[in-house]
């Protein structure tokens, strides 16, 4: 499929799903369970239709935001995603330089392919590195002076592993990392010999910013789900997130909360930001969609908070519910992982622009000329039955 033929999120998912062998496809595209969550995630805009109005100056629509203390050009974060390596030899470098040219805020995960020295060498964009609270605590206070002094904007801490989701489709494929040919999945990585012939080229896979101090892959290939139990802190509590906090001094999201209750607390104890997330429907599954959870978190925390809805964002109009809900702004995920497997750097950033195009298209279409605009005017007072699930 031609990239210029890629037209919206579902069509790079198909054409992820053709360049990618079944394991990473899988461990990309689902989610917990019955994968539940993972659809209502989309599935819950629908319960909130606009009502737009007109007659208005919309010769200039001004779609620019700032957020987490930087200027973004659009209200959209790219989340924090581990092991891009999977998905394409381009690794993280080519969606933080995609994200950059469109002035949009790229997420780094712990859990990257590549260091974040490397990734802020590579792109002069706004950033933000993600971390979990490891077992090994130094490595914590570490990430917070290497985030400094590589110019990081903010600081992310990622809270809903407090242990790992059952991804039935990981158990079902012999997903495992770094990537490994059995006899399942054989078949798959012969019919993939793009990615096949890459990954045998360049087989570097390691988690280059615990490697160092916590290189638990030296001893073989393991499940996601084994290194989250085996690695990570869980009994991380709210004083341990005051002091990352305090230790950083700048911008910093806590992502991983549902609860208005939980939203209060990161506010008390600091944080600037919430990613309203249940990590794309990988952990909880029956958890609360994160568009559902906008409004009674801005009434709980007020103004000056910024909430971010992470999960289920596939198209313009979504980015105007949430705002219209509440929220500054909207991150994913998936979408540009998959443009990142259907073509590496030249597909992230096309998807990227065709999301910023349909951000400021919507916003122009609901009667907003900036982001500002867009408030609970522009939501039904009542969801007709028709949305109703």
């Amino acid at each position: 499929m031609r990239l210029d033929k890629l037209l919206n999120t579902d069509d790079f998912r198909k054409a992820a799903k053709r360049k990618l062998p079944a394991p990473m496809f899988h461990y990309l595209d689902g989610g917990a369970d019955d994968e539940w969550t993972l659809a209502d995630n989309t599935d819950a805009f629908t319960r909130y239709p606009l009502l737009p109005e007109y007659l208005k100056d919309l010769s200039v629509v001004d779609t620019t935001t700032r957020l987490l203390g930087a200027e973004l050009k659009a209200p959209l974060i790219l989340s924090p995603t581990g092991m891009n390596r999977l998905f394409h030899h381009e690794r993280e470098p080519a969606v933080a330089r995609a994200a950059a040219r469109h002035g949009l805020m790229y997420s780094l995960s712990t859990l990257g392919t590549t260091s974040m020295e490397d990734v802020a060498a590579a792109s002069g964009g706004p950033k933000m590195f993600q971390i979990y609270i490891h077992k090994d605590r130094g490595l914590t206070m570490e990430f917070v002076a290497r985030a400094k002094a590589a110019g990081y904007d903010a600081l992310c801490l990622t809270v809903d592993m407090v242990a790992g989701g059952n991804r039935e489709r990981d158990l079902r494929t012999g997903f495992l990392m770094p990537p490994k040919l059995t006899l399942s999945s054989l078949s798959s990585f012969i019919t993939h010999p793009g990615w096949t012939f890459n990954l045998l080229r360049n087989s570097d896979f390691r988690l280059a910013n615990v490697a160092h101090r916590q290189d638990a892959l030296a001893s073989g290939a393991m499940g996601v789900i084994s290194y989250v139990n085996s690695q990570f802190d869980h009994s991380v509590t709210w004083d341990d997130a005051a002091k990352v906090i305090e230790a950083w001094g700048g911008p910093f999201a806590i992502k991983g909360i549902l609860s208005p209750a939980d939203a209060v607390r990161a506010r008390d104890v600091g944080a600037s930001a919430v990613m309203i997330s249940n990590h794309g429907g990988r952990q909880l599954d029956g958890a609360a969609a994160p568009i559902d959870c906008v409004a009674p978190m801005r009434d709980a925390v007020g103004a000056d908070m910024e909430l971010i809805v992470d999960g289920g964002v596939r198209r313009g109009n979504h980015v105007v519910k949430a705002l219209a809900l509440g929220a500054n702004a909207v991150s994913f995920g998936r979408p540009y992982l998959y443009a990142l497997a259907a073509a590496g750097e030249a597909g992230v950033d096309r998807m990227l622009g065709l999301m910023v195009d349909e951000i400021r298209r919507s916003l122009a279409l609901s009667g907003c000329a900036t982001v500002a605009a867009a408030g609970r005017h522009l939501l039904a007072p009542e969801r007709p039955a028709v949305y109703q699930k």
